[in-house]
């Protein structure tokens, strides 16, 4: 082995598969890698019959954020969550507001970042103040290793942790994360295979399995994002298909985050969403029977804050990320008592 690869983390979830490769089983592309070579993401490589994670000593991002930023409304709501990244997605979103440490490692072999221990992390976590560490602004499942190391060292300090993740992680690496992970928001960008064919170079099933298994299977707490581009994704049809799916297969109580685009990466020629778009498909996921829908990238709308769904009682006031009351009382609603989902 190579000096500079020496120290590299050993991979998680993966096996030997025939031909001297290897088969990576973290996400659902389930990458066969040869010897010397790369998994799609480009950050997990086999390293003469073993595979390694290339971004676990490189954290390009750790800071603490508003909970609301994730966007996570329904999970300690008013907190901070200290935010982590590393270089590198399974994904090629051609609209990727973060595209410049998600696709780097994809795009021309660059992983920059700093060594940062899981401990310190931790500690950055506490001594600041949060109540949680999130895995976020790339994908998290491609640095599950160093997750799964500040994600155990958390729980033990009475921290939780959450993914905000486009929801291609295999059901072994669901069931890897069991032990730690609290909460997670997964993109379901559409409901056309299509859009995430052409705009995304992946495919809708696997993240609707992954919607179902967690809502059905697990005590990991969920929501949902929809980013509504223009003429893409944002027909009726679709949205009430996206809508309907979200109530049969995760339920009435999951919230969705129905967010405004802006033209961003190679995806520049779009307009900006129109507010009545997102306002459109509001409706229709009330008319599915979601009970808890909000409207992201519209500063000071109405539908960022949360209202009961049994008696409409205004119950958490938001202004962007900042949140200036919470009435929520024992879980419940003060006015007519009705439960609501969350983790609070």
């Amino acid at each position: 082995m190579a000096t500079e690869e020496a120290n590299l983390k050993k991979a998680v979830l993966w096996e030997a598969a025939e031909d001297k490769k290897l088969r990576c089983k973290l996400c659902n592309w389930r990458c066969s890698i040869a010897n010397g070579k790369s998994g799609r993401c480009a950050v997990r490589k086999n390293i003469d019959g073993v595979l390694y994670s290339l971004n676990y000593d490189k954290v390009c991002s750790a800071n603490p954020d508003p909970i609301e930023k994730k966007p996570l409304f329904h999970f300690q709501p008013g907190t901070s969550s200290f935010s982590i990244a590393t270089m590198g997605c399974n994904f090629l979103c051609e609209f990727c507001q973060n595209w410049q440490i998600s696709q780097a490692a994809i795009e021309d072999g660059r992983i920059d970042g700093q060594a940062i221990s899981p401990g310190k992390i931790v500690e950055a976590a506490v001594r600041s103040g949060c109540k949680s560490i999130a895995y976020t602004y790339t994908e998290p499942t491609v640095f599950m290793e160093l997750c799964n190391d500040c994600g155990r060292l958390a729980k033990k300090k009475g921290l939780t942790n959450i993914f905000v993740s486009n929801g291609y992680q295999t059901r072994e690496a669901i069931d890897f994360a069991l032990r730690w992970l609290d909460g997670i928001n997964v993109d379901l960008k559409s409901f056309s295979d299509d859009y995430y064919k052409k705009l995304c170079k992946a495919r809708l099933q696997p993240v609707l399995d992954t919607i179902s298994y967690i809502a059905k299977e697990t005590d990991i707490w969920l929501e949902v994002t929809t980013l509504l581009v223009p003429g893409e994704n944002d027909s009726d049809d679709e949205l009430k298909a996206l809508a309907d799916f979200i109530v049969s297969k995760a339920g009435a109580d999951v919230p969705w985050h129905i967010s405004r685009f802006h033209p961003n990466y190679k995806y520049l020629d779009s307009a900006v969403t129109p507010v009545e778009t997102l306002q459109r498909a509001y409706e229709i996921g009330k008319t599915a029977g979601l009970h808890y829908i909000y409207l992201g990238n519209v500063p000071g709308a109405k539908a960022e804050n949360t209202f009961c769904y049994k008696c409409g009682k205004l119950l958490i006031e938001r202004s962007g990320y900042h949140i200036s009351a919470n009435h929520i009382t024992n879980a419940c609603c003060p006015d007519c008592g009705v439960k609501i989902a969350g983790v609070w």
